[in-house]
């Protein structure tokens, strides 16, 4: 296999097509290529090598079935610059938006060995992981979510609809009606005079704070408080791990650099505060400190964490031990989310039930004592 794969360039037929390998895809054309992309391109090359396909053999198969144009530019890219005498790593990393930098390293690391379609199986189990702890988290959220939106139609419907059909009928008792039905009926009334005004600002408020939460000073303090908040940082703190350690685990135990792993953890966590954190891990390696001190001196970072990590590197087992660590931590997760799914139903029902019973008694009350005052 070792040998099939260093021969690809002098097994294959030049393209006639040298510009092929420059190819850059248009924005609207990149943009319908994904995860699940990336997932079948693994598995099936991976499939396709292992049954002693050279590369460019297993490329142009993929190419024939492929249903999405814009996975075949991309594969008729990497057969190009494949055809040329190019690595496969190479020709991978010009496409940073299907490749992240971990898939290219671990892929150059396996190219002289003749094992990379265990890295690709790897990869593809890795990715795996990635996307059912993706659905957990959906799932976990949902119902909740559901529920709060909900709960904001509902009392959106009754200030507009239900309560303008009752302003003239409470207007005769007004200075009799609860407090609470006093604040709902004005809120009514400037919901109702006002929702073009208020549905404009509504709009504007969201586009400001997305415009925001874009800008890096935005960014920033919304990862900051991701990894500062009590609930959200242990989720959030433990998800980035996972992420992280899986990367170093699979990066390390394929014979990838550690300054080239760190950065690829870096690469595939968004928060800009872990990155940073990661960053300073890359510092103290290149002080020669190792990684175990910056884990140690993160507050985010959990204890369990820092003793397996630290441990690990003083044994030279990192690699496996990141794997045990990022299973560990993912159970941790699955059964973190499933109690806060089932902690935040019952009290989003609640809010529920306070909220109509609110509504409901602010209409009610009213009525009895009008009933009792034509008795």
């Amino acid at each position: 296999m070792a040998l099939e794969l260093q021969k690809v360039a002098t097994k294959v037929p030049a393209t006639g097509k040298p510009g092929r390998r420059q190819l850059e895809l248009p924005t609207f054309t990149r943009s319908r290529l994904g995860d699940r992309d990336r997932m079948f391109f693994t598995e099936q090359l991976a499939l396709l090598l292992e049954t002693g396909a050279n590369l460019y053999d297993a490329l142009k198969t993929l190419k024939k079935q492929s249903a999405n144009p814009a996975m075949t530019e991309v594969l008729d890219a990497l057969m190009a610059d494949i055809s040329e005498g190019q690595p496969f790593s190479q020709a991978l990393a010009k496409h940073p938006k299907l490749f992240s930098s971990s898939y290219v390293n671990l892929i150059a690391a396996s190219e002289g060995g003749g094992f990379m379609h265990t890295v690709l199986y790897e990869l593809k189990a890795m990715e795996d992981k990635r996307d059912e702890l993706s659905s957990n988290l959906v799932s976990a959220l949902s119902y909740p979510v559901f529920l709060m939106l909900f709960s904001v139609a509902v009392v959106v419907f009754v200030l507009l609809v239900v309560f303008p059909k009752f302003g003239d009928l409470f207007g005769t008792i007004y200075d009799q009606l609860p407090v609470t039905t006093k604040f709902l009926m004005s809120l009514s009334d400037a919901m109702t005079a006002y929702w073009l005004h208020g549905l404009i600002a509504v709009g504007g408020f969201v586009a400001l704070l997305a415009q925001w939460m874009r800008s890096a000073a935005g960014r920033e303090t919304v990862d900051r408080w991701l990894l500062s908040l009590p609930l959200l940082r242990d989720i959030c703190a433990e998800l980035y791990m996972i992420q992280s350690l899986r990367v170093m685990s699979l990066s390390l135990g394929n014979g990838v650099s550690m300054m080239e792993t760190l950065n690829a953890c870096r690469d595939v966590v968004s928060n800009t505060t872990f990155r940073r954190f990661i960053g300073q891990v890359e510092r103290q390696v290149e002080e020669g400190a190792g990684i175990a001190r910056a884990f140690e001196e993160a507050k985010f970072v959990p204890p369990v964490a820092k003793a397996m990590i630290g441990t690990a590197e003083e044994s030279g087992n990192l690699a496996p031990v990141a794997a045990r660590v990022a299973d560990y931590y993912e159970q941790q997760l699955s059964r973190r989310l499933k109690t806060v799914s089932k902690m935040a139903e019952p009290v989003m029902l609640l809010v529920m039930g306070a909220v109509v019973g609110l509504l409901v008694s602010s209409l009610i009350l009213p009525i009895f004592k009008l009933s009792r005052a034509v008795t």
